[in-house]
């Protein structure tokens, strides 16, 4: 499929909407919400027969501080915080105007969700996932991404906000001035139609499965395993290239460490946060487990055959076996168990005088030689699940202002171009070890509440307040 920008300041459309937003993952989903509260038509174009996007295949899990669940559980954090630990994560390279924007907008974007279409937000309090220094991971019970993006599509169905599914969008029409006049769309059957509009939103995630893209800006994963949604093609940077629009943040994206292998299914990196460890081929340990899990990708890329296995115990198995990534692995047979240290070794396939020498060095409140405090000693039976580094989705995209707005090099904004979620850049700086936890539904849905604000100011409206 062809992405192209072409101008003809005579466009004409079958259809006219106020608002075009291209993608119904969670950053579409949530920006059509946010205009329906604040009364403002839109169409959300969404090339799969189903919304899905890289929020289907995530957790589902989108870090908050201040929202009214955790007010509920007595949770003390605050945006302040949550800036912190973002930056803290990025080494301080995310963008500042950023990440105040995003932080101050998630738990308001929360917030209306539940109070206005039901959602009932859990908080992860079992364990924290790294980098972060409170308990603000939200979740839908079911704690899949798949089920968010159910529960997103649903309430857009029952405020009869137009999804336009198994539809490409290939070609933006622009005119001399570059405010974006409409799109043309490209069914499955090869039909095209054209549906103009006075503002569009880019909420169509990222590049990471664009082989052409990746080698380009993330050359060290392109022969990763790309473990992210089809839908990741890079047609949002393909045209913002065309219009000379400014890109940033690259060279940032979320690897996992944990693509079970060859299965291809994602596992938790609860079982690192909970003391387990990722031993390579040869029975011995290579970094530290508690730093996250993007860039344990490369880590794991750079061991003999790209390979390393996940090693816990009962204890932290029982654990696992509360989320449904795990479960779907345990059934399809990547989990193993094995009764003693030699089990273990011969399903890795190592020595096992190395791997026992492993085992010995966990435990105790010092930080081992990778700089981890392990706390405790894995016991029999242990568990083991076989694992590559794979390429989730990218953190690179299209520079925008406060506002979602895109601007060009010069640091003006188009007149109606929005771009949020993974089709902008994230808050993880310029690499993949800023990445943290949840960043990237972090950016899906507070970028796109943000952007729907922006546009109903724009097309007149009154503006929602940040605070619900």
């Amino acid at each position: 499929m062809a992405f192209n920008v072409k101008t003809d300041p005579q466009f004409q459309a079958e259809i006219h909407t106020p608002v075009i937003i291209v993608g119904a993952g969670a950053c579409g989903l949530t920006t059509a919400l946010t205009l329906l509260k604040h009364h403002v038509d839109c169409v959300v174009i969404e090339r799969d027969s189903t919304p899905s996007g890289s929020t289907s295949l995530s957790s589902g899990f989108i870090p908050a501080a201040g929202t009214q669940a955790q007010k509920r559980l007595s949770i003390e954090d605050s945006p302040a915080q949550f800036a912190q630990d973002i930056q803290h994560k990025a080494h301080h390279t995310a963008a500042p105007h950023l990440v105040k924007t995003y932080i101050e907008a998630i738990a308001p974007t929360l917030d209306f969700l539940e109070n206005d279409h039901g959602f009932k937000w859990e908080i992860l309090s079992d364990f924290l996932y790294p980098g972060h220094h409170q308990y603000r991971m939200h979740t839908l019970s079911a704690k899949t991404g798949e089920a968010l993006v159910q529960a997103l599509e649903s309430a857009c169905k029952k405020g009869d906000i137009p999804i336009l599914t198994s539809a490409c969008v290939n070609t933006l029409w622009v005119d001399e001035h570059q405010r974006v006049l409409g799109v043309s769309l490209q069914r499955p059957t090869g039909e095209v139609e054209r549906i103009s509009c006075d503002a569009i939103v880019l909420a169509c995630n990222g590049y990471g499965g664009n082989p052409e893209l990746v080698k380009q800006f993330i050359p060290e994963m392109v022969h990763a395993t790309f473990g992210g949604h089809t839908g990741n093609d890079g047609a949002a940077v393909l045209w913002a290239q065309q219009l000379g629009l400014e890109l940033a943040d690259m060279g940032a994206y979320q690897g996992h460490g944990s693509w079970a292998t060859p299965h291809g299914i994602l596992i938790t990196w609860a079982l690192m946060v909970q003391g387990g460890i990722q031993v390579n081929k040869l029975g011995l340990r290579f970094h530290d487990e508690s730093c996250g899990y993007s860039e344990a990708s490369l880590a794991v890329l750079q061991q003999p055959d790209s390979i390393a296995w996940q090693v816990f115990d009962q204890e932290i198995e029982t654990i696992a076996q509360t989320f449904p990534d795990y479960r779907s692995a345990y059934a399809a047979g990547s989990v193993k168990r094995c009764e003693t240290v030699e089990q273990l070794a011969l399903v890795l396939g190592c020595p096992v005088e190395p791997l026992k020498q492993t085992l010995a060095t966990l435990g105790g409140a010092e930080p081992d030689g990778w700089g981890r405090v392990t706390q405790r000693a894995l016991v029999a039976p242990y568990f083991t699940i076989k694992v590559t580094g794979a390429l989730f989705h990218t953190q690179g995209g299209l520079n925008v202002d406060a506002q979602c707005r895109a601007l060009n090099p010069q640091g003006n904004t188009l007149p109606n171009l929005w771009a949020a979620g993974g089709a902008a850049r994230g808050v993880s700086g310029n690499h993949m070890s800023g990445y943290l936890s949840g960043n990237g539904l972090l950016s899906a849905m507070a970028g796109g509440f943000v952007a729907a604000l922006s546009i109903a100011s724009q097309l007149g409206q009154e503006p929602l307040e940040i605070s619900p």
